[in-house]
């Protein structure tokens, strides 16, 4: 009998002893856990914050580029492409300009003015041609209108250039008006569908950055709850 309780109690000793054991791994591995957890929150915080900030990023540029850019884009009458033969080239007067000369301090110079008259896609239809929305704008009836120099015989070089380089080509690709409502053709435009798509490429990018992010710790969050509970279940 001394014997078999003996046994008894050394069994039992040593049960409990494996159990202390057990309990001190499993409060440690309890405690890294926690330990774990508390040194993700922080960077899974900061994290949401750098999604949430590239995508308010991205809301502001489309925004900017909104009224800008698209803005122009979309209200241009100039949106077909055509190719225009040159027809007549020539410097009709001189236009005056005012540079800036100092603080509080503008003087004149003078520019010759380029005028240049195209045939729209061989149908008879004559148009003056104009370089950009811009130059339109600007003058309703020079090609181009060059950054007011004080130098005015570089200005007419350079004008001269042009002209001889229309000339040269005779047929150049040009944006008409559909609707014929605009009398004028442009050779560019300020903003047309590539350069409309590099302007969205990089917001779009930075949105999408943004939210991909977001998701991302998110999903790493859901499935570390996820493995809490299967742990718990399997206790």
């Amino acid at each position: 009998m001394f014997f078999v309780a003996r046994a008894t109690n050394t069994a039992s000793g040593v049960g409990n002893e494996r159990r202390s054991i057990y309990r001190k791994f499993r409060e440690v591995d309890i405690l890294d856990k926690k330990k774990t957890v508390t040194a993700l929150k922080p960077g899974e915080d900061r994290a949401i914050l750098l999604g949430l900030g590239m995508i308010f990023s991205s809301v502001m540029m489309y925004f900017v580029l909104g009224i800008t850019i698209l803005r122009s884009y979309a209200e241009s009458a100039w949106t077909e492409e055509g190719v225009c033969v040159v027809l007549n080239s020539t410097v009709t007067a001189d236009m005056n300009c005012s540079y800036n000369c100092g603080s509080d301090c503008w003087r004149v110079s003078k520019y010759p003015c380029l005028q240049v008259y195209v045939n729209v896609n061989n149908t008879g239809r004559i148009s003056r041609l104009s370089h950009n929305e811009e130059t339109q704008d600007a003058s309703s009836e020079c090609f181009y209108v060059p950054s007011c120099q004080k130098d005015s015989a570089q200005m007419h070089t350079m004008i001269m250039n042009i002209s001889e380089r229309l000339k040269a080509k005779q047929q150049v690709p040009c944006y008409f008006d559909p609707s014929e409502q605009q009398d004028t053709v442009l050779l560019t435009r300020l903003y047309d569908h590539i350069v409309v798509f590099h302007s969205l490429l990089w917001p779009s990018c930075m949105f999408i950055g943004g939210v991909l992010i977001i998701v991302m710790v998110k999903l790493t969050q859901y499935l570390s709850r996820l493995c809490e509970q299967i742990v718990k279940i399997r206790m």
